[in-house]
């Protein structure tokens, strides 16, 4: 067993090639990572071909916002399968898995610590803005609003990334989770407050209340699935079954969102465009309330 105090000995001394090994050998973690790359590729080589035709500028940019989701997804699910953005962790006491040993699958090893998929906000991170910017623009909404949905966002996986791996207090832990939390909310006032009546007056009302519903309802069980699990409550250790837990979300708000998107623009282009005047100009993206 690694005997280790800090954080900084046990990541030092648990390397890449374990944590690749370690996904490889473990089923059910390791399938919940390689089947959204595969799916993630998939789905990207479907969305090119099912836009092929699409020459509207601002229906390309919404099309190209929902296909940058997967293409995010393939390399942050890519650094997940390489161990390149896993790491062991040491939880502080008082946490529910404080004191926890992992056994290294596939290795005659055993290292203090839980498994964390710290490089899940860096996915997150990176393509849930892709998210809101296809929203926004489908909604026809003004360029503060959406910009506002967008850094709120950042927001929310910078400081979920920072409750995952702090590991000086267990308080400190859940404190960021507020603030990502209180920052969350803020998302959710535009999407089920202020996008609607943009959409209503953009004339793509049914499209986006049908996406709203299904980015909000998922987006709290993205937040409600990490207090129950390992990094939260630990109601769920096992860290694989908390990886496919985020892992079936995303193929949902992540991968059907984009086809429902990116379906609707190819049928939609002349409601999407907003007429000649729309495209590549300013007046494709702002609508003054």
């Amino acid at each position: 067993m690694i005997e280790s105090g800090t954080l900084e000995s046990v990541v030092l001394q648990v390397t890449q090639e374990d944590m690749y090994e370690h996904v490889l050998n473990d089923a059910v973690l390791g399938s919940s990572i390689y089947i959204n790359i595969a799916l993630a590729g998939l789905s990207l080589l479907f969305f090119m071909f099912l836009a092929r035709n699409v020459s509207d500028p601002r229906s390309q940019l919404i099309i190209v916002s929902a296909m940058a989701v997967s293409a995010v997804s393939v390399a942050s699910y890519s650094g997940l399968a390489s161990g390149l953005t896993i790491s062991v962790l040491e939880m502080p006491e008082g946490h529910a898995m404080a004191g926890q040993v992992t056994e290294l699958a596939g290795q005659d090893q055993t290292v203090d610590g839980t498994i964390s998929l710290w490089g899940r906000y860096l996915t997150w991170a990176f393509s849930t803005p892709f998210i809101l910017l296809a929203l926004g623009l489908i909604a026809g909404s003004n360029i503060s609003k959406i910009f506002t949905a967008i850094i709120f966002d950042v927001g929310i996986m910078i400081t979920g990334l920072a409750a995952a791996l702090t590991t000086s207090s267990h308080l400190m832990r859940w404190f960021w989770y507020a603030i990502s939390c209180t920052f969350f909310l803020v998302v959710i006032y535009i999407l089920l407050v202020e996008w609607p009546e943009d959409a209503k007056a953009a004339g793509t009302a049914d499209i986006f209340n049908t996406l709203k519903l299904l980015t909000v309802v998922l987006w709290f069980g993205y937040t409600i699935w990490w207090a129950l699990g390992n990094e939260g409550l630990a109601l769920i250790e096992s860290v694989g079954i908390t990886s496919w837990g985020y892992s079936a979300f995303d193929v949902v708000a992540k991968y059907a969102f984009s086809f429902l998107v990116i379906n609707y623009v190819v049928n939609n282009v002349e409601t999407i465009s907003g007429g000649s005047e729309y495209g590549a100009t300013s007046e494709a993206i702002p609508a003054d309330d």
